[in-house]
Formats: structure tokens, C-alpha cells, sequence
């Protein structure tokens, strides 16, 4: 009897250990990324140069509510915030204002 309780509390035990690794490679890193990532979409200013999620890439001329208006080469395009990936001037230029359209 002594040897079945060991082994369930073993067995406990090691999915216990499991979890928490699961835990702080995986659930923990994506919950600060979504954080950063929403941050990032409050934050959007006119005049970003920015990449959409579907590789848009293109410059804010106006914003809206949830909503924002993206300037490209074939013309405008009105997009919700939260398609919006990366900022494109820091990410490729660094802190340089340089004209990409």
C-alpha cells in the first residue's frame, strides 16, 4: 500500500513539474507578447510608417476609434488596429525619418 500512495504522489509530482515548465516557456512569454503587442496598437500615432500582419506596408494619415487609415503605393487603405504588426521607420531604419512610399 505504502508503494501504490509513493507512486501516485510521483506521479503528481511529475505532472505538477510539467506544468510549471510548460507554464514559463510557453503561456507566460505569448501573454507578454500580447501585451507588448497591444501597447504597441494604443500607442499608433499619424505619420508611423508600419507593416500590417499580412505584410502591408504603408504610412498612418489618419486614426479612428479601432479603425486606421493606411497610405500605400496603389492608394488607401482602411484597416482595424489590431492588423497592425511593427512599426517599419524603427524596424528598418532606426530612428531616421526616411520617406518609403
Amino acid at each position: 500500500m505504502l508503494l501504490q500512495q509513493n507512486s501516485i504522489a510521483s506521479t503528481i509530482c511529475m505532472f505538477a513539474l510539467i506544468f510549471i515548465i510548460f507554464y514559463f516557456f510557453m503561456i507566460r512569454p505569448q501573454i507578454q507578447k500580447q501585451k507588448i503587442e497591444k501597447k504597441f496598437q494604443e500607442e499608433l500615432k499619424i505619420g508611423n510608417y508600419i507593416v500590417t500582419n499580412s505584410g502591408i506596408h504603408g504610412k498612418i494619415i489618419e486614426l479612428k476609434n479601432d479603425f486606421c487609415i493606411l497610405e500605400t503605393i496603389i492608394g488607401k487603405i482602411k484597416l482595424e488596429k489590431n492588423t497592425v504588426s511593427k512599426e517599419l521607420t524603427q524596424l528598418r531604419y532606426g530612428e531616421k525619418n526616411i520617406n518609403i512610399l
